[in-house]
């Protein structure tokens, strides 16, 4: 007999893309995981790629595996900055963290061409205008 396995939902925690200028006033794009919960969560494990294609040809990023030991309640940290060559891609971030024992896993996918200044919202986490992930 198949046991029905029932994960926990992830609540309050997403993912966003913000722009910043920079001192020598350059743009650049950051991910950042957002923590709203009034509880820290551990252990997260965040993989990140992009794929999909143009122009009939098929593209993919590299994979790549950042560890976050705490994120704190309330707060927001960085995962990695992001180029805008990839825009043009699905960018995916498969997050997974615990909360005392439980384990919590979601997909966050930017589709592709939504990260634009067009769909820009400011992200009070932040401070910033950024996308956040719905």
């Amino acid at each position: 007999m198949k046991k029905d396995i029932i994960k926990p939902e992830v609540k309050n925690v997403t993912v966003a893309v913000a722009k910043k200028v920079n001192e020598a006033n350059v743009e650049e794009w950051s991910v950042y995981l957002i923590n709203q919960n009034d509880h820290v969560i551990e252990n997260t494990l965040v993989t990140s790629k992009g794929y999909g294609e143009q122009g009939n040809e098929i593209q993919k990023t590299s994979t790549l595996r950042h560890f976050l030991q705490t994120v704190d309640a309330n707060s927001a940290v960085l995962i990695e900055p992001i180029q805008k060559e990839v825009f043009h891609l699905n960018n995916e971030y498969w997050v997974s963290y615990y909360v005392d024992s439980k384990i919590f896993d979601k997909k966050f996918i930017f589709l592709p061409d939504s990260i634009k200044d067009e769909n820009l919202t400011y992200i009070k986490e932040l401070d910033t205008k950024g996308i956040l992930h719905s």
